[in-house]
């Protein structure tokens, strides 16, 4: 493929509800997606950045401006494009995994639906449909967390995440499993925990969870391991995870027995391949965490969750959980499950009239011949 121009659009689309986690609270959707557009077809990729870099350094803002000024520009002297020299072409830039990653997808998109094969046949899909849990925000009150999940099971949601903190932790978990019994349960901390929390981690361990989530910060690989020896819970790396090498230096040292992937997170869909492969090799686990996606972002992530490694339900959850409207046709729950895409490349492009309502601004960023 030949690479002739990309156009990087910024939208805002509201929440159904407000998501809050130890991050902050976000009642709108900044999403940054890239268009690619080559002489063989056009392709889309999503960033995962959010408004403020809270989650990771990455934010919008920044992550628009690198690819304008710096990626695109070095992606516009590979010849004979394709998606596997976008890493490459991009490597001596520090950083902006998610920028690189949403265009690294674009630029797959573009490829795939040249060639008429889905991205879940590319990475190597061996299910139809995903299980898919929910993903649910700290609350006012435990009273509203109990309502809130039981209206997530009643749809059918398979697995319930709690977002957890210093406050909000052992008695919001403790509710729910008085109230729904032997559910699949599991807790995020989103690195809210230090190396002395210990003890009162452990306070979790009689709630049959399936995993904790990320407790200490992301660059504690030791700590986690020592973490792992003092408690029972599983724990699940997220933020730690940024590529297969991590992976692999995580497991080794015992940091986690359970891997989150992000694709967003680690540079992109072929990299989580690869990190699905790690873990695979090496008897763990993985799943396939969320970013408030939409429906661009949610094909990919289910199409990856159908690899054989996601042997748990992730935050693929469906489009109506973040959004009454959503970019795409949206995605629906049915029995617990979202089907995989089967169209050429991600399977699903923005409905333009819905695309151009959210739309706050564009950029195009012309390739010279």
């Amino acid at each position: 493929m030949k690479l002739t121009g990309v156009e990087i659009r910024t939208i805002e689309l509201p929440l159904v509800s407000p998501f809050r986690t130890s991050f902050g609270t976000e009642t709108v959707r900044e999403a940054l997606l890239v268009r690619v557009v080559t002489d063989e077809a056009e392709g889309w990729g999503e960033c995962g950045a959010g408004t403020a870099p809270l989650y990771s350094s990455e934010y919008t803002h920044a992550s628009a401006d690198v690819l304008s000024r710096y990626l695109i520009p070095a992606l516009a002297e590979v010849t004979d494009l394709n998606a596997h020299k976008v890493a490459p072409a991009l490597a001596a830039f520090k950083g902006h995994r998610m920028a690189k990653a949403a265009l690294e997808t674009a630029v797959l998109d573009a490829d795939l639906r040249a060639r008429g094969v889905s991205f879940g046949h590319a990475l190597g899909a061996v299910r139809d449909t995903v299980p898919c849990g929910v993903s649910v925000g700290i609350m006012e009150s435990i009273p509203a967390l109990l309502d809130a999940v039981a209206a997530y099971l009643e749809v059918g949601y398979l697995r319930i995440k709690l977002k957890i903190e210093p406050g909000w932790d052992v008695e919001p978990v403790r509710a729910v499993r008085e109230r729904f019994g032997d559910i699949l349960l599991q807790v995020d901390a989103n690195t809210a925990y230090g190396r002395g929390d210990a003890r009162h981690l452990a306070g979790l361990d009689p709630f049959d969870l399936l995993l904790v989530e990320q407790p200490l910060p992301e660059d504690d690989l030791l700590g986690h391991a020592e973490l792992a020896k003092r408690i029972a819970t599983p724990i699940c790396l997220d933020e730690s995870i940024v590529s297969a090498r991590a992976a692999a230096d995580a497991i080794a040292l015992g940091a986690c027995q359970i891997v989150n992937i992000k694709p967003g997170r680690v540079g992109g869909y072929l990299e989580a391949r690869r990190i699905h492969d790690v873990c695979a090799a090496h008897g763990v686990p993985v799943w396939c965490g969320g970013m408030l996606e939409t429906g661009l972002g949610r094909a990919a992530n289910v199409a990856l969750a159908a690899l054989p490694g996601f042997l748990l339900p992730g935050d693929t959850s469906a489009s109506d959980r973040y959004y009454r409207t959503d970019i795409t046709p949206p995605f629906r729950l049915q029995d617990g499950h979202l089907a995989v895409p089967t169209g050429p490349g991600l399977g699903v492009t923005p409905i333009p009239d819905v695309l151009e309502a959210v739309t706050v601004t564009t950029k195009w960023v012309p390739v010279n011949p």
